[in-house]
């Protein structure tokens, strides 16, 4: 690995803290962050482009989030040998192997997906939200993983609260930024996704 080059995310470190609004423990997951659980919880996040996979298995009762965005590349980001395909695999596997070591069967998982809004300005040339929300729906079809709900594209960021023992979601779109928190992030993490190496593969857990 050439010293300059980022390992990709593995999940980071979500922060935690006591939801008052809803009275229950809850993670915040940030861009390349994931979450899984089994516990009571809400899982909150705010997308501009990045798109969320919210993925459960109720059987099991187990449930967690991802938070990516496909790095910005000029080939078709749903070839896949493609930098930006491996990536996005890469995250959705991650979270779907955490899953499965907490009990979960894939046959049985749901997901529900929000995001991929073209919020990005200087981006408009390749709308990274739709070849992000593209990416995660042929990602999960492709894999037989139910999509039981869906929240994608438009202009404006969301706030998704997702309650993965009960599968309950609430959207909240943001339709007027008061500053440029969301879109400076997501800026900034796309540019840090330039120099993400994809290392290998995956193991996948049967």
């Amino acid at each position: 690995m050439n010293m300059n080059d980022t390992p990709i995310p593995a999940g980071g470190s979500p922060t935690r803290y006591f939801d008052k609004k809803f009275g229950i423990e809850a993670a915040k997951i940030l861009p390349g962050e994931y979450f899984a659980t089994d516990k009571e919880m809400v899982l909150v996040t705010v997308l501009g482009s990045c798109v969320a996979a919210c993925i459960r298995d109720p059987r099991a009762g187990v449930g967690g989030m991802n938070h990516f965005m496909l790095p910005r590349s000029e080939k078709d980001p749903t070839n896949p040998v493609s930098m930006s395909a491996r990536y996005g695999t890469f995250a959705m596997e991650i979270l779907i192997n955490q899953l499965i070591k907490m009990g979960a069967r894939r046959e049985n998982m749901e997901a529900k997906v929000f995001g991929g809004g073209n919020v990005l300005r200087g981006f408009t040339m390749n709308n990274i939200g739709e070849s992000n929300a593209s990416f995660v729906m042929e990602y999960l079809h492709n894999e037989g993983v139910r999509v039981t709900a869906e929240d994608m594209l438009g202009v404006h960021p969301r706030k998704i609260y997702y309650f993965p023992g009960s599968g309950k979601v609430l959207v909240k779109k943001i339709r007027e930024l008061h500053n440029h928190t969301i879109v400076e992030r997501e800026s900034e993490y796309n540019l840090r996704l330039r120099n993400v190496v994809v290392g290998g593969d995956v193991e996948m857990f049967k």
